[in-house]
């Protein structure tokens, strides 16, 4: 499958970054994820949370003609780096067909994250963007 040309476009960015200017994107980005619309703050199903992740996140995906929509319940303040990484994925795959979430590469944390010294986050991130992609396929369906 293809990398569509946000996520291409993305995936380059962050490779020829320096560290520091890495760190000032995730910083900037950690001021842009969107917030929780009032329609998800009262769900309690545990199907939207990211246990795998070591901060609490709940991420909610919505579908509306044919193309997605990710929403996260987070504390910004306290997991800015989180956040941030949220903020950038649904910056490249909100409001697009299923396709493009699916067609996130399985190296695309590390090559987001490498060189920060943040290994030990990268688990966590997986699990964030393998929770996006299993809500990706089940919307394909």
């Amino acid at each position: 499958m293809s990398i569509p040309p946000r996520l291409a476009t993305l995936l380059e960015r962050f490779r020829t970054l320096s560290r520091e200017d890495k760190m000032a994107a995730l910083v900037s980005h950690a001021r842009k994820l969107e917030p929780l619309p009032d329609r998800f703050a009262g769900l309690t199903d545990d199907a939207y949370a990211v246990h795998e992740c070591q901060t609490p996140v709940r991420i909610f995906p919505e579908l509306a003609d044919g193309r997605l929509h990710f929403y996260a319940e987070i504390n910004a303040r306290q997991s800015p780096t989180v956040a941030a990484f949220l903020s950038l994925v649904f910056s490249v795959v909100n409001d697009e067909p299923p396709a493009t979430t699916l067609s996130i590469p399985d190296d695309f944390v590390r090559t987001m994250m490498a060189g920060l010294g943040l290994g030990t986050r990268e688990v966590g991130l997986d699990a964030l963007v393998a929770r996006l992609k299993r809500h990706a396929r089940d919307a394909s369906r």
